[in-house]
């Protein structure tokens, strides 16, 4: 995960601080209105194209996407607006460094496109816990993981992408904050409801070409400002704040600042940690992270998979140049106010004792904007915001639904299925609004100073499961099991002491334990993965193997097999089907083997095909089934169940996906060369 878009949390006193110079004119308005009727329509369009009404059709899109759109969405659902305001503002404080977190992705998307997807796909799942539960067996496994990825949706990407969009919609129209969170909520969690994953691609397609055209402009007239990049190095090295705090070295740019590998212990991104700890962090999120994977499961075959995962990777060139280096611009124009240290000045400035990088994005957007452009930012911002909400709401609604309910409702019909899913969208945007007091409490103190180290103490356990599980088949339930408790202990106490402790201001002395500030947060990724591999390999040993004729497809050596997988559930003493003998999809399944809602194609073959009559429903319900996609008499589409699996590509595809990877491998190695 980009663990900068966490750091661009502001509290309400920031906000209110900031300069109000940023009245739009009719103009910006002009473009605003005209952003909000093209997704409007974008979104309108693509609940027309596809079939909403049944689980396929809702959480994959059909399972027909292309590679253009799903490289579009991977890119969108991943850049937030956080990212504009987190990268901008550690691109400020502290250089280029921080713009290795996009470049690595190039390397864990191109894991997720040719190792990982090709496992899921062959597997037939919708969700990553479902994965786990065919790999594993049991319940307990999926159900943490369900709960867990909920649980970090909401406190975390939602609450953070929300005050960074909140910096720019604040300072532009002076609203409430509340209300304008609760309408771009509303807007985003509408299209969500009533156009499933379907909607959230197309919209994030387009939402793509707004944020990347804004944030190009943006660029040009930052550097221009500035008189190119060869200025920038120089001015931004002289960017010193006039107030400084005396004996210390705050304030002054890093030496290292245009450097991404720095010094592996006094580095503040140690390349250790850049380039291992960051690698497996980014491997749970881009490889396992059900936001991230859904959009390659909605891709019609493999090489459009692929396609869309070198796609994304090469647009992850982009965010430093765009955002990172126009960060440090912002820093080169108002070093006073982004570079402070004397705390007295930063409250001063932006409302906190800690900083005010966070505002560097913002301030020069409201600097040098002529009037349009001005509104072209403010709509790139609720771009990225609302194609991160729209893809977290979809995915955390697929893991509610698929992973959870079917638990709980154990003969729950595919209409009730679908509903389920729209409606806990909606619980989501309530919760997230409830949470914004506690936001806006802990986003002035330590908690969300934090978040971006959250990910080095929750998620390397579950990257390193889910690499065991594709790799090691003799890698069973419990040590599956254990290795993840035992690692979210770890994970947690680490995170608890840095809540605790927090970290001195500039100028004061350090008191947190050595065990705290001397153990990088990438460095205790990799700590607390190797911690686990080791459980999971002791425990695994010790236990009963799991038999072969469980894994088929479901590991790397077995994902051509065409043997049928006896379901492991069996071996519990659960009858339950599974979607090689033909019968239904494991996702749709509950726990006594009762199919609830199954995947078109992928259920009992019909001989009939007339729709089911409705002449008794009055023309207010047909019109609110048909906006919801919840119309019986629609025809359904069903995809044949060797379609879904299949993992087979054509030969030019892969030939061209195959060495486009190449190419993309290949640029990221320059750049890493080149910035070193």
């Amino acid at each position: 995960m980009d663990q900068t878009t966490s750091s661009s949390v502001i509290s309400e006193t920031t906000l209110a601080s900031l300069p109000q110079t940023a009245n739009l004119e009719p103009g910006d308005i002009a473009v605003i209105v005209v952003y909000f009727i093209f997704i409007i329509a974008v979104g309108i369009w693509a609940m027309c194209r596809t079939n909403r009404g049944n689980v396929n059709g809702f959480f994959l899109a059909g399972r027909n996407m292309n590679w253009f759109p799903v490289g579009a969405s991977l890119f969108s659902s991943n850049i937030g607006s956080g990212h504009f305001v987190g990268l901008a503002g550690t691109g400020a404080a502290a250089g280029i460094a921080v713009g290795a977190f996009e470049w690595n992705a190039m390397i864990t998307l191109t894991l997720l496109g040719w190792i990982f997807a090709p496992i899921y796909i062959a597997a037939g799942v919708v969700t990553m816990p479902e994965y786990l539960r065919e790999r594993f067996g049991g319940q307990r496994i999926r159900m943490y993981l369900s709960v867990l990825s909920l649980l970090l949706y909401i406190f975390t990407k939602i609450s953070a992408d929300l005050f960074a969009g909140a910096v720019f919609i604040r300072e532009a129209l002076h609203w409430n904050l509340y209300f304008a969170m609760v309408l771009l909520l509303a807007i985003t969690a509408l299209y969500t409801v009533t156009g499933g994953l379907a909607a959230v691609i197309y919209t994030d397609t387009a939402q793509t070409f707004i944020m990347l055209i804004g944030a190009f402009v943006m660029m040009i007239m930052a550097f221009a400002r500035v008189e190119g990049y060869d200025a920038l190095v120089t001015k931004y090295m002289n960017a010193t704040p006039s107030i400084l705090i005396a004996n210390t070295t705050c304030g002054h740019p890093r030496s290292d600042s245009f450097s991404v590998f720095r010094d592996a212990a006094t580095g503040d991104l140690p390349w250790p940690g850049l380039t291992f700890g960051l690698t497996i962090l980014a491997t749970w999120y881009w490889c396992t992270d059900q936001v991230i994977v859904q959009r390659t499961l909605a891709a019609k075959n493999l090489s459009h998979a692929k396609g869309g995962c070198v796609m994304a990777g090469l647009l992850k060139i982009l965010p430093m140049y765009m955002m990172v280096m126009v960060g440090m611009i912002s820093r080169v124009e108002f070093k006073d106010e982004v570079a402070c240290v004397d705390p007295d000045e930063c409250m001063k400035h932006c409302g906190t004792k800690v900083g005010c990088s966070n505002v560097a994005y913002p301030k020069l957007v409201i600097k040098i904007l002529p009037v349009g452009l001005r509104g072209l930012m403010l709509a790139v911002m609720m771009a990225a915001l609302m194609s991160s909400l729209t893809s977290v709401f979809n995915s955390a609604s697929t893991l509610f639904t698929c992973d959870i309910w079917t638990k709980i409702r154990k003969k729950a019909s595919q209409r009730e299925l679908m509903i389920v899913g729209r409606v806990f969208i909606l619980v989501m945007v309530g919760i997230s609004i409830a949470w914004v007091p506690i936001v806006q409490v802990a986003a002035g103190g330590q908690l969300f100073d934090y978040i971006q180290s959250i990910t080095s103490y929750l998620g390397p356990p579950i990257a390193v499961i889910f690499v065991l599980a594709i790799f090691w088949p003799r890698l069973n339930e419990p040590g599956a099991f254990w290795a993840l408790m035992i690692g979210l202990v770890i994970g947690l106490i680490r995170m608890i002491l840095d809540f605790a402790y927090g970290a001195p201001l500039c100028g004061e002395e350090e008191f947190r334990p050595s065990v705290i500030y001397k153990i990088h947060y990438l460095h205790f990724a990799l700590i607390l993965a190797g911690c686990t591999l080791i459980i999971a390999v002791i425990v695994s040993l010790l236990t009963p193997p799991i038999p072969k004729e469980h894994l088929y497809r479901l590991t790397w050596y077995t994902r051509h097999s065409k043997t049928k997988r006896i379901p492991i559930y069996k071996s519990e003493g659960k009858a339950l089907s599974n979607i090689e003998m033909g019968v239904t999809n494991p996702a749709m399944e509950n726990d006594d083997g009762e199919t609830v809602g199954e995947l078109p194609g992928v259920g009992k073959t019909e001989t009939s095909t007339s729709p089911p009559q409705d002449e008794d429903k009055s023309c207010v319900r047909k019109g609110f089934d048909i906006f919801c996609g919840l119309d019986d008499t629609q025809p359904k589409n069903e995809i044949p169940i060797m379609q879904i699996t299949d993992i087979t590509e054509k030969k030019w595809a892969a030939i061209a996906v195959n060495v486009s990877c190449v190419i993309m491998l290949i640029v990221m190695i320059f750049l890493f060369v080149w910035y070193r």
